[in-house]
């Protein structure tokens, strides 16, 4: 009897081995320290930058959601454009030949908001929501269309933009004209009040860079954001918030921000360590084991599990097979041969009729163990039966 198991390689010291064991060697462990670094470097990304900077409608942002395209645009146009991210350094940088632009700034209060555009002469909203319609009281949502629209309205700015397709549009308020709409909802509205434009338009669709250059989308912006020599344009976000407002401290909130990195490089460490001590340290070898197990043995051990699990009929066929073997044999049969050649040549043998041996050896299996019991000892003189005919003929002889 032999088993596969696993045996150490031969080992040599480092002086004899061969030059080819210590290439692929030196070129795992170089595997291993660009995986290391790689982790170093993805950890220290994700750490250090922040999800906000890059957000929607920014204008050093070149996704498909960013803005860098019009700005871009804008400056080709002559346009100087001032990216801000604090509000306060925003507002130190209007003055009278700047247009104030921003995504809709829900990271301000109200008053944040009013401060922020109270010294700007045009201010451009990209995109906005409901409460900032209703704090510039300059109108309210309608039902959105995106069905193409020209401008429609008095704004000479607007006379060769186009058509566009907005995602969004909005019912004026009183006093506040509307453009590029059809009956009384509009994509872009503009208040113009004590000598101040307040522009409003849903533009994460219109302006973004994925989308710019379909229909009017980019003669709309430089409309838009052109007519003024300068664009102060301030990115909201959670960093520059002046809503007060505590929350729970969580368990994200107390790790310093080390622990992640850290984390990530363990677990990478980890994987490198995993691949290079999962290899094999040998081929497999086939060895005799010096222990023999008895047929007995084996034997013993099934029948007690099959009387543990009180399953006569697996019993009553296996009882059955070692017959129809012992008996092929003895009659002179293959040792595969079926019950029914078995039934036949012990009838033939005995002189009894076939049907009962056929009935013995092939028929229903006992569904208790007084039936197994019964099935048992037909069997046995069956064979004793079988075994004195021959005894009987070879006397004869």
């Amino acid at each position: 009897m032999s088993v596969v198991e696993q045996r150490d390689a031969p080992t040599s010291t480092a002086e004899r081995a061969p030059r080819g064991r210590r290439s692929r060697s030196l070129l795992g462990w170089a595997i291993v320290v660009a995986l290391v670094l790689g982790g170093v470097f993805v950890a220290i990304q994700v750490g250090v930058r922040m999800p906000d900077q890059r957000g929607s409608l920014d204008p050093e942002s070149v996704g498909d959601s960013g803005a860098m395209a019009i700005a871009r645009i804008l400056e080709d146009n002559g346009v100087e454009v001032s990216v801000f991210r604090s509000r306060n350094e925003a507002r130190a940088a209007l003055d009278d030949d700047a247009t104030l632009v921003m995504a809709n700034p829900y990271t301000l209060s109200d008053d944040g908001i009013s401060e922020l555009i109270e010294p700007a002469q045009r201010v451009v909203f990209l995109s906005s929501s409901t409460h900032l319609l209703t704090l510039l009281r300059i109108g309210e949502n309608a039902t959105p269309d995106s069905t193409p629209v020209p401008a429609d309205c008095g704004a000479p700015e607007f006379a060769d933009v186009g058509t566009i397709r907005p995602d969004r549009l909005f019912t004026p308020a009183d006093g506040v004209e509307g453009c590029f709409g059809a009956g009384d909802a509009a994509a872009v509205l503009i208040d113009e009040t004590d000598g101040k434009t307040h522009a409003v338009v849903e533009g994460a669709r219109l302006f973004s860079n994925a989308y710019l250059a379909e229909d009017g989308n980019a003669a709309l912006g430089l409309a838009l954001l052109g007519q003024t020599d300068r664009v102060v344009w301030y990115v909201p976000s959670f960093d520059d918030t002046d809503i007060e407002g505590g929350t729970d401290d969580t368990l994200g909130s107390l790790t310093p921000g080390w622990v992640t990195p850290s984390i990530l490089l363990l677990m990478i460490a980890g994987v490198a360590a995993a691949l290079w001590r999962g290899q094999r340290f040998g081929p497999l070898v086939a060895e005799t084991l010096p222990v023999t197990v008895r047929a007995s043995e084996t034997m013993h051990g099934r029948a007690r599990l099959t009387a543990k699990a009180g399953d006569a009929a697996h019993a009553a066929e296996a009882i059955r097979d070692g017959s129809r073997r012992r008996l092929a044999r003895r009659l002179g049969l293959a040792v595969t041969a079926g019950a029914e050649e078995v039934a036949d040549a012990a009838a033939d043998r005995l002189r009894i009729p076939r049907g009962s041996l056929h009935d013995l050896l092939g028929g229903a299996t006992p569904a208790d163990d007084p039936s197994l019991i019964d099935l048992a000892r037909r069997l046995q003189e069956l064979e004793s039966a079988v075994d004195a005919s021959s005894f009987t003929e070879r006397r004869s002889e």
